[in-house]
């Protein structure tokens, strides 16, 4: 289909939109905007897992003091033995053994004891830390919510103009070529329709000869590298 003045127009209008969308996108209030709400959505979450490990350590810890009291007595069974046995005569090289054995066990729970210890702290001072950021982003979404609100309203008469126009020429370009244009400006193509320079497009591509014949007659092709719509002025 021959390229027509109307859809050059459009795309000409529809720059000055590309351009104000370009420079919302860029502004500061976006990116402090969106950089707050994308902390926010996944803040929730991590505070729930950061409470859910702590849960597990503050267990895990019981756990350890629970075992350590057990071995504790267990040992002190042992203090008052070696006079009751030679008083009986009994053998102590058993009971020393489970002695030993015990003390080595004990020995063992407080030093993992000791390194619970210090990941409960660590991971408290992580909760903490987190929290103080979440207190801080949250006022920062709130803050630019409404900084980013009132960008977007202060050009939102400028847009309004902008659309009624590319209504405008809608209206007199070949639908099936107006949904083409549309489905590659979604896919971030600009400009979507260009001229043929020396045979090649504009992103350096150099048309095969079978396609630069399709061109007579003001016709148009897509190019095979960057699938914009090539025109031949």
């Amino acid at each position: 289909m021959p390229i027509s003045k109307e859809l050059l127009e459009y795309q000409q209008v529809d720059g000055q939109l590309r351009k104000i969308e370009q420079e919302i996108a860029a502004s500061e209030e976006r990116k402090k905007y969106m950089q707050a709400k994308k902390f926010m959505e996944t803040a929730r979450e991590r505070l729930e897992a950061q409470d859910k490990h702590a849960v597990e350590l503050r267990d895990l810890r019981d756990e350890l003091i629970r075992r350590a009291d057990e071995t504790t007595r267990a040992i002190a069974e042992y203090n008052d033995l070696d006079e009751i046995l030679e008083e009986s005569g009994g053998d102590l090289s058993f009971y020393k053994k489970n002695a030993q054995a015990l003390l080595e066990q004990l020995r063992t729970i407080k030093n993992d004891l000791n390194r619970l210890i210090a990941e409960i702290a660590a991971a408290s001072e992580e909760y903490e830390k987190f929290k103080k950021q979440t207190i801080a982003m949250q006022k920062q979404y709130r803050d630019y919510s409404e900084k980013f609100k009132e960008l977007k309203n202060s050009r939102a008469e400028e847009v309004r103009r902008i659309n009624a126009k590319l209504e405008e020429l809608a209206k007199l370009i070949a639908p099936e070529i107006l949904e083409r244009y549309k489905t590659k400006r979604k896919e971030r193509i600009f400009p979507i329709v260009v001229p043929l320079n020396n045979w090649m497009c504009v992103c350096g591509m150099e048309l095969p000869l079978l396609h630069q014949s399709e061109l007579a007659g003001g016709n148009m092709i897509e190019c095979e590298h960057c699938r914009r719509i090539i025109y031949k002025p």
